[in-house]
C-alpha cells in the first residue's frame, strides 16, 4: 500500500467520515462563526513517535474548502518527538474547526500504528524475518491503516479476500483436508497465485508440505514446535508465523528463522499518538 493507492482511493472514505461527524451543520461552530473569518492552527506533536497521514490529514480540510492552505515541517515516516511543531493550517476559522476532529482521528491513528510498527520492527533488525501486517483492521480504515504499516517500517500481507488464497482452519474443515484444500484451490485459483496454509501442528506442517503449498504459516504454536517446522520444511516452501505476536514476546521468535511474522496487534492495539491542533487565532 503505497501513497498513490490511497490517494486514488482516499476521497471516499474521508468524505464518509466527515458526513458521519456534520450530519446536517456544526452547530457550535456555527454559532460562534456567522460569517467567513481566516484564522490559523498549529499542529503539535505531545509525544515521541513516528508520524503517518499527512496527506489524509491535509485532505480532510481540502474537501471542506479546497482553499485551505497546510504547511508541514515533516513528512511520513519521520520521528518526531513531543512538543515538535509539526506543521500549520490556515484557512476559514468554520473550515478548520468543523474538520479539526476528522483530521486529528486519521492522523493520531496512522501514526500510532506507524508508531508502534516501528518498535517491533526495530526488534527484528538484522535477522532475516519481515514484520506483515493481516486483515484484523478497522472497517473502512484498512487502506490507511495499511498505509501506516509500511510507514513505520512492516510490510502488507494481503489488501482482501481477492488479494490471495490463504486455506485457514475453516476452509480446511470445509474441504475435508489439508491436500484437498490445496488441491482444489490449485485447480481454481489463477496459476499465478501463491497458495498460503494454515497448520497448527507438525501433521499439517507435513500434509502441507506433501500438497505443495507455497507458504506454510505455523499458526499459534510453541517456539519450540515452531523450529522442529521450520527444520522440516527445509526451505522447500515460505514460513510464517501467526498467532498472538505482540512488542512483548516477538523477541522469542526472532532466532527461528521464518521469512515472515505476522502481528494483527499492529493495527488492532496499536494506541494513537498524541497530537492536537493549538492556538488557533484569527489572521488577515
Amino acid at each position: 500500500m503505497n501513497e498513490i493507492t490511497m490517494k486514488l482511493n482516499a476521497d471516499r472514505l474521508i468524505r464518509m467520515a466527515l458526513e458521519e461527524d456534520i450530519t446536517s451543520e456544526d452547530i457550535t461552530t456555527n454559532s460562534v462563526m456567522r460569517k467567513k473569518q481566516m484564522g490559523e492552527v498549529q499542529l503539535l506533536c505531545k509525544e515521541t513517535g513516528v508520524i503517518a497521514g499527512i496527506w489524509v490529514f491535509e485532505r480532510v480540510f481540502t474537501l471542506l474548502d479546497e482553499n485551505t492552505e497546510t504547511e508541514f515541517y515533516v513528512k511520513d515516516g519521520d520521528k518526531v518527538e513531543k512538543g515538535q511543531l509539526l506543521g500549520l493550517v490556515k484557512g476559514d476559522i468554520r473550515v478548520l474547526l468543523s474538520g479539526e476532529r476528522t483530521a486529528l482521528n486519521y492522523l493520531q491513528r496512522m501514526s500510532g500504528i506507524a508508531t508502534y510498527t516501528s518498535q517491533i520492527a526495530d526488534l527484528l533488525k538484522g535477522s532475516r524475518t519481515k514484520l506483515l501486517d493481516t486483515r484484523k483492521t478497522t472497517p473502512n480504515m484498512r487502506i490507511f491503516e495499511k498505509y501506516a504499516v509500511k510507514t513505520g517500517g512492516g510490510y502488507n500481507h494481503r489488501y482482501n479476500l481477492s488479494d490471495g488464497i490463504l486455506l485457514k482452519d475453516n476452509h480446511i474443515g470445509a474441504a475435508g483436508s489439508v491436500k484437498k484444500a490445496v488441491e482444489m484451490a490449485r485447480e481454481y485459483a489463477p496459476f499465478v497465485r501463491k497458495i498460503e496454509v494454515e497448520t497448527e501442528n507438525l501433521d499439517m506442517v507435513k500434509e502441507a508440505l506433501e500438497a505443495g503449498a507455497d507458504i506454510i504459516m505455523l499458526d499459534n504454536m510453541t517456539p519450540e514446535m515452531m523450529k522442529e517446522a521450520v527444520a522440516l520444511i527445509d526451505g522447500r516452501a515460505q514460513t510464517e508465523c501467526s498467532g498472538n505476536v505482540t512488542k512483548e514476546n516477538i523477541e522469542n521468535l526472532v532466532s527461528i528463522g521464518v521469512d515472515y511474522i505476522s502481528s494483527g496487534a499492529l493495527t488492532h492495539s496499536a494506541p494513537i499518538l498524541d497530537l492536537s491542533l493549538k492556538n488557533l487565532h484569527a489572521v488577515d
